[in-house]
């Protein structure tokens, strides 16, 4: 796979985790501190939309048991989860967001 345009870089809020679904696979993307990041829209300790949660200080909280995954890496920062989350690239191009699934973080399916 390659990059797949997802939607315009205006309709990202700052800090507002935004859920999207990209061929079958649930994405959440998050804008924040001038960056934008992809992750797969699943808690990887209770199986529920990450997409719902809070953006802190470059980590996206669960809201169901508060784990916060690091938006760059996926890695959980704290309990209850211990695996990390995949992350995927993300590009700018124009005004348009895209992401590669393809291009998963050496840290994602951990």
């Amino acid at each position: 796979m390659s990059f797949v345009k997802i939607c315009p870089l205006a309709e990202l809020a700052e800090d507002a985790p935004l859920a999207v679904e990209v061929d079958d696979t649930p994405v959440v993307l998050v804008r924040t501190g001038g960056e934008v990041y992809a992750m797969k829209d699943v808690c990887s300790h209770a199986e529920v939309a990450l997409s719902e949660g809070e953006v802190h200080n470059g980590t996206l909280e669960c809201w169901l048991h508060g784990s916060c995954f690091d938006l760059r890496t996926g890695k959980p920062t704290g309990p209850p989860a211990t695996q990390a989350v995949p992350t995927y690239r993300v590009k700018i191009e124009g005004d348009e967001v895209q992401v590669d699934l393809d291009e998963s973080s050496e840290y994602g399916e951990s």
